[in-house]
């Protein structure tokens, strides 16, 4: 379930780079006990005006993301002794988990989580990846890791580059309808790295600008 759908174009890609540099994503044998946690449609995500606990302590109000317990996003050493590369990790997993949420919830346009994280730009791109699950009425289940997050800042701490990886190994998809559970095709490198590129908004907000997915590349 990579995010190649939001992979960005080169010329794309090369202008958010170009940003950072100058200010500056087979069928499974899967048990009964998790076919049944996803026979129900998982409600619509959570969403309000309040601050998440993991967000930094600032006066700016983010959405609260909920995810069905049956999905277990997870990021493994997202934090770092630099406040502003702290508020990056932060921002930047909230915009992930925002992209699943939609996805369970069926909302091909992302929702306004996701709206909150993304830019013009990058919502375009999110949908285009959400909709490659909801277009075939699929939802997504199982275990998630989000793992090696690195940060660059630009030199006015504007902008960000962030690579990470996750791992797929134990992440399905399943089809709303028929219930057919499929994973990776064997042989598929279940590891995908990635490269956001995020820009900080009036609010304080670091905003997905682009993200670039690749499979393989990082290992655990």
């Amino acid at each position: 379930m990579p995010r190649r759908a939001r992979t960005t174009t080169g010329a794309a890609f090369s202008a958010a780079a170009a940003l950072l540099l100058t200010a500056c994503g087979g069928s499974d044998n899967s048990s009964s006990d998790d076919t049944k946690a996803t026979d129900a449609r998982p409600s619509s995500p959570s969403v309000s005006a309040a601050v998440s606990s993991s967000t930094p302590s600032d006066d700016v109000q983010r959405p609260v993301i909920t995810l069905p317990s049956n999905f277990q996003l997870t990021f493994e050493n997202w934090k770092s002794g630099d406040p502003v590369k702290q508020a990056v990790l932060n921002d930047a997993k909230e915009e992930l988990r925002a992209g699943y949420a939609a996805i369970i919830a069926n909302e091909p346009d992302g929702g306004t989580a996701l709206a909150f994280y993304d830019t013009n730009t990058a919502i375009m791109q999110s949908q285009q990846w959400i909709k490659t699950y909801t277009s075939k009425n699929l939802t997504v289940f199982g275990k998630l890791p989000a793992f090696d997050p690195k940060v660059i800042l630009s030199a006015d701490k504007k902008a960000a580059s962030l690579s990470y990886c996750t791992d797929e190994s134990k992440a399905y998809t399943r089809n709303r309808k028929t219930k057919e559970v499929l994973g990776n095709p064997a042989g598929t490198d279940p590891h995908v790295s990635y490269v956001v590129s995020l820009g900080k908004n009036t609010q304080g907000v670091w905003q997905n600008v682009s993200t670039k997915g690749e499979r393989g590349d990082c290992s655990r």
